[in-house]
């Protein structure tokens, strides 16, 4: 029995494919069809076959489920769609869709999740105010200063609080924990600052997915840049548009890394 998801040829009696994981119970359910026992497949397993393919990686960075991307558009999501993780609980129902536009292009595009989807960046990524991304589990938002974020605060007596003088800052990043609450809150002294396990301006010692030297932020012209510094699991960015994919790039949707493989 072929499995109408990536093709593969399994025994008969097989319940789900032995590459994928399709449920191919359904399938064999539908019984012979047109001709010498031949079955009907699913129309959108014939379309562009090995188009490109999602790889699930799994710990280690070895390589587990395929989904091949064979039809013009495939949902990913807890509960919705063809990509499903259900025992993921950061993912929505409905999280994100993959799907070729009109240039034939792989495309990402958040469904409006709760969390969010990160793509791991190549190249330097501007950053804008509210602009996240993730070095190893450690989510950080990037905010620019004002001036009332250098100015010391009075009461309505014109008593000033008492506490740590507030120091001037090209730009602030913000730690965001699990759960919506706020840890960290770094105001940059320089117009550079690094982000790793030691001997960083920010450090996160106890991080197990964080290199030593991982990401830098840094004013580049009139703006502001997020760049990887040759790290080992890669610095992610959230994505506020739909993205355009690569052969080798690498997706985060919740708990879940996939690498994307696109067929020449």
């Amino acid at each position: 029995m072929q499995c109408p998801q990536c093709q593969t040829e399994n025994p008969d009696g097989f319940r789900f494919c032995g590459n994928c994981g399709f449920n191919l119970a359904d399938l064999a359910q539908q019984g012979p069809a047109d001709g010498e026992g031949a079955r009907t497949l699913f129309f959108g397993a014939m379309q562009a076959p090995d188009r490109a393919k999602l790889i699930l990686i799994k710990g280690e960075g070895m390589d587990g489920v395929s989904y091949h991307l064979n039809a013009t558009e495939h949902t990913a999501g807890r509960s919705d769609g063809e990509i499903r993780f259900p025992d993921d609980p950061l993912l929505s129902p409905r999280h994100a869709c993959f799907y070729y536009d009109d240039q034939h292009n792989l495309v990402v595009r958040d469904d409006g999740s709760v969390n969010g989807v990160f793509v791991r960046i190549r190249d330097p990524v501007p950053l804008v105010a509210g602009s996240r991304f993730l070095v190893g589990e450690q989510l950080i938002e990037f905010q620019e200063t004002t001036k009332d974020d250098q100015q010391p605060e009075a009461d309505d007596q014109g008593t000033y609080f008492y506490g740590s003088p507030r120091r001037p800052g090209h730009f602030k990043l913000v730690q965001l924990l699990r759960g919506g609450d706020i840890g960290m809150i770094f105001r940059a002294p320089t117009d550079r600052v690094t982000l790793g396990r030691e001997g960083n301006d920010i450090n996160f010692p106890d991080d197990p997915f964080i290199s030593g030297q991982h990401a830098m932020v840094n004013v580049a012209g009139d703006g502001y840049e997020l760049n990887d510094m040759g790290s080992k699991n890669g610095t992610f960015v959230r994505l506020e548009e739909p993205f355009v994919l690569g052969h080798g790039d690498y997706v985060f949707l919740g708990q879940q890394l996939l690498r994307v493989e696109i067929s020449a």
